[in-house]
């Protein structure tokens, strides 16, 4: 098939042309993660024709992908994912090369094949990935397209475009922390819409495209969230964080990015803690007799004026003794950090302790819907 013939809708958009397609057969994209966000990333990019394509991921496919991961189907159940994805991925485009790579990213194998490539797509959905990924691309100045979903709601942004500067933002610029294994609850815990991961990685894949062609502007500095349920498109924009430490190969190898639960307190399950909704919230705000406490990270984002304190939750523990004899009513950006750290400062203060459920996202979606 003659490739003009194969990409000629593309081709003749305006800007486009077969400049931009010749980008797109030269490029080198890694893909870690082929699950709800990978599976799109991947179609869209063999179908535009990117050159080059590596896919990482050790699991095998089950039934519980196949509402989200539509790649596979019942068939290719027990096989691991990368095989059923590159062979399909060569079913739809014969013109380009897939690397299979049937093993999770770490330490060892990081630096050497990430170094092989132009851009890296974390698909990923776990911390431990998240910040390796990050961590090895800022050291050999890699861009990320960076995806997230959770529950009803996902993120997608670009981190590390060093062609845009200097000193450029990533991962750690938002969360320098990374949290403990049950600190932040994972998708199987949580559950995630089916389509979600599916719009979100259309839109890692278009910014891919993007970045490769130097069409339009990237989602760098800034971070897009997606509700589903309320179909709300909101931004968030990044700035950089001074505290983030020098990241280069000593930083990495002296880095445990497999954090244990043990380091949380067993204790801590069972304690219940309640879990209010924005309308009781809102009415706390009124009171002064309950404190109000935000554990984001210091650089996170929105900053709010309606906290007493801020605490970061990496750092909680330790300053529990600051905290007053008072109900405390704990804020985060998700509502999960917030349960655990309730649960901490009732175990320590034997204060009564409340968590907003659904964390500053929920509190933003109402008050937004109200205006």
């Amino acid at each position: 098939m003659d490739m003009n013939d194969r990409y000629s809708r593309q081709i003749i958009l305006p800007g486009f042309g077969t400049a931009a397609q010749e980008n797109l057969g030269q490029a080198k994209v890694l893909i870690v993660g082929m699950g709800g966000l990978g599976c799109p990333v991947l179609q869209y990019l063999v179908g535009v024709g990117v050159g080059t394509i590596g896919i990482m991921d050790a699991d095998r496919i089950s039934k519980s992908n196949l509402h989200r991961q539509l790649l596979y189907d019942e068939k290719d159940l027990g096989q691991l994912k990368v095989d059923i994805a590159a062979s399909k991925a060569y079913a739809q485009n014969s013109l380009i090369q897939v690397d299979i790579y049937p093993f999770e990213i770490n330490k060892e194998n990081a630096i050497q094949i990430i170094g092989k490539y132009d851009l890296i797509l974390d698909a990923t959905d776990n911390f431990a990935a998240k910040y390796l990924i990050n961590d090895v691309c800022v050291w050999l100045k890699k861009p990320i397209v960076f995806g997230a979903v959770s529950g009803y709601e996902g993120q997608v942004t670009v981190f590390n475009l060093a062609s845009k500067d200097a000193n450029p933002i990533h991962y750690r610029h938002l969360f320098p922390v990374q949290p403990a294994a049950n600190e932040i609850a994972s998708c199987e815990e949580t559950g995630v819409i089916g389509v979600l991961p599916g719009i979100i990685g259309t839109m890692q894949a278009a910014e891919a495209i993007k970045l490769i062609t130097g069409l339009g502007s990237p989602l760098y500095n800034r971070m897009l969230t997606y509700n589903f349920l309320t179909a709300h498109w909101f931004e968030i924009e990044m700035n950089a964080n001074v505290a983030v430490p020098i990241i280069d190969e000593n930083f990495i190898n002296a880095t445990n990015y497999q954090i244990d639960c043990a380091m949380m307190e067993a204790d801590l399950e069972d304690i219940d803690i309640a879990e209010i909704d924005v309308s009781q919230f809102l009415d706390f705000k009124k009171d002064s007799s309950v404190f109000i406490l935000d554990v984001r990270e210091l650089h996170e984002y929105p900053v709010i004026d309606f906290s007493h304190a801020q605490i970061p939750m990496s750092k909680l523990k330790e300053a529990i003794h600051e905290l007053p004899e008072q109900p405390i009513c704990v804020i985060c950006h998700q509502g999960i950090r917030s349960v655990y750290a309730a649960q901490l400062i009732k175990l320590h203060k034997q204060v009564e302790a409340y968590s907003l459920k659904g964390g500053l996202t929920a509190y933003f979606n109402k008050v937004s819907n109200e205006q």
